[in-house]
């Protein structure tokens, strides 16, 4: 079949700019769709961590006029590729809305710290990303092929489908394109005031409860969801999940009436980027044949780096996370004592809300000998704590997909999780019937609780000292797990391929 061709439009791209999961998804997805035959090509603002992250980057000569309501902005075009390959990602350059980022005056991409150490979103995220979503449509015809599918991601994208259907499918090389809009955190909705709507340029018939009024508000995220040719989200369970009130965040009703226009496809993992054989972090790098032999070597450079002793006998639990209630980091703080009370010690990387940065330091503080922590990220320390731990630590409120715990499968560090989102679809829990089966894959429970969360520990702790074959094969069914991006992108292409009838 002949291949299709793909715009991917995001908001953060790694190896470009990065805060979360969705950039690892905007990096790996278009190479996944290349290797497949697809011509892809990636859009995303031209930030100042663009600049920092010294990717090369050449100029195009391409200005796109760029209308905001009854104005004309004009942004210029520059262009570079994902590392390693032939895929054009093109940096949409706006000085005023998009190069304001310094790390170091506490301005991220979305966010500025404040006085007290708490983040506030930017007060122009909406004319920002108004602006953003139209230049990708002003694109299209600068990129050397006509789209089959514009793929939109998260709230910051959502208006993506929205100015395809209303402002440029009867435009010639837009007719046949249809669009795709991928949620990867529904928390996230990018809601702000009915003003928002002048900026878009659309009719003011559109801010209707149907289309993209949501109790008063303008609501990005629900535009992209109403107006796409189809949506998906980042696991099965998960796009089961936000159809309830639980886990819907308001637009649960909108989307159980979706049908089958809404699905879920796990992310994949980056095995070029995560894969102990080749990791360039690792002490003592290991395949699944010699991971019982190197991987101590990686546990005690780890123990070693974070001031701990390097006891080979005390397990290591690990946590790489965003420290924020979504993540479980309450359960974690809750059921720590009794951690170390079972003998562990406990090292934690992450950046995140005040309040858990100084719970964790006052824990460290007080168990200097059994905890680590290093607040913030740093891409070594996330490759020394997957190899170097003995279990890792995924207890989240609700995860649509995860990625963390597909690398712990990989480097052979059992996740602890909580059955939700993609967690649910990716780590099979290691009950006797799944040991005899030789299925299991990590540790799961149901309940959020402190104390579901340390019962599974103790249980994993029990295969792990009283049960070591069992452990073993729980390491290495594990390690023997497929979640490339090769596998997710023939899912994406299958969704591509349904919404465009290719």
């Amino acid at each position: 079949m002949a291949g299709l061709r793909v715009l991917l439009a995001a908001s953060e791209v790694a190896g470009f700019a990065k805060t979360g999961g969705l950039a690892d998804v905007a990096a790996a997805l278009p190479r996944a769709l290349a290797r497949r035959g697809h011509p892809t090509a990636v859009a995303m603002p031209y930030y100042s961590a663009v600049r920092r992250a010294g990717v090369p980057v050449e100029g195009t000569g391409i200005v796109l006029p760029v209308p905001m309501g009854t104005r004309v902005l004009a942004c210029r075009v520059h262009r570079s590729r994902l590392p390693g390959t032939d895929v054009p990602v093109y940096l949409i350059e706006h000085q005023p809305f998009f190069e304001r980022d310094d790390p170091a005056a506490g301005r991220g991409l979305y966010q500025q710290t404040m006085g007290g150490g708490y983040k506030s979103d930017y007060p122009d995220n909406a004319e920002r990303f108004v602006f953003f979503s139209r230049a990708v449509l002003e694109l299209v015809p600068h990129l050397g092929f006509t789209p089959d599918v514009l793929h939109a991601n998260d709230w910051q994208t959502g208006l993506v489908p929205v100015f395809l259907a209303e402002a440029y499918r009867a435009k010639g090389g837009y007719q046949k394109t249809r669009s795709v809009f991928t949620i990867h955190n529904i928390a996230y909705q990018g809601m702000f005031g009915r003003d928002v709507l002048g900026m878009t340029g659309l009719p003011g018939y559109l801010f209707n409860h149907a289309q993209l009024e949501f109790y008063g508000h303008f609501n990005f995220l629900k535009a992209g969801v109403v107006y796409a040719d189809a949506v998906n989200t980042v696991s099965p369970t998960y796009a089961r999940e936000i159809r309830t009130a639980a886990f819907g965040c308001g637009l649960e009703g909108l989307l159980g009436g979706l049908g089958g226009k809404l699905s879920g496809i796990v992310n994949g993992c980056d095995y070029d980027h995560w894969d102990p054989a080749r990791d360039r972090f690792l002490a003592a790098p290991y395949t699944a044949e010699t991971v019982f032999e190197n991987k101590p070597v990686c546990k005690a450079d780890l123990q070693r780096r974070f001031g701990l002793p390097e006891d080979p006998s005390a397990p290591v639990l690990g946590m790489i996370a965003r420290l924020v209630s979504q993540k479980g980091i309450d359960l974690v703080m809750s059921a720590a004592p009794g951690f170390l009370d079972l003998g562990c010690q406990v090292v934690v990387l992450g950046d995140g809300d005040r309040e858990f940065h100084d719970q964790l330091r006052a824990f460290r503080d007080k168990h200097p000998d059994r905890v680590g922590l290093h607040l913030g990220f740093d891409e070594g320390i996330a490759h020394r704590i997957e190899a170097g731990a003995d279990l890792f630590l995924m207890p989240s409120r609700y995860e649509p997909c995860g990625l963390n715990q597909l690398y712990s499968l990989r480097y052979g560090t059992p996740p602890v999780v909580r059955t939700t989102g993609g967690l649910a679809d990716t780590v099979v829990n290691a009950t006797e019937e799944n040991l005899a089966a030789g299925t299991a894959t990590g540790f799961a429970f149901g309940d959020y609780t402190a104390s579901a969360l340390y019962e599974t520990v103790r249980w994993a702790l029990t295969l792990y000292r009283e049960r070591p074959d069992d452990f073993r094969q729980v390491v290495l069914t594990a390690m023997a797990q497929d979640w490339s991006w090769d596998r997710s992108a023939a899912a994406y292409e299958a969704l591509y391929r349904k919404v465009t009838g290719a």
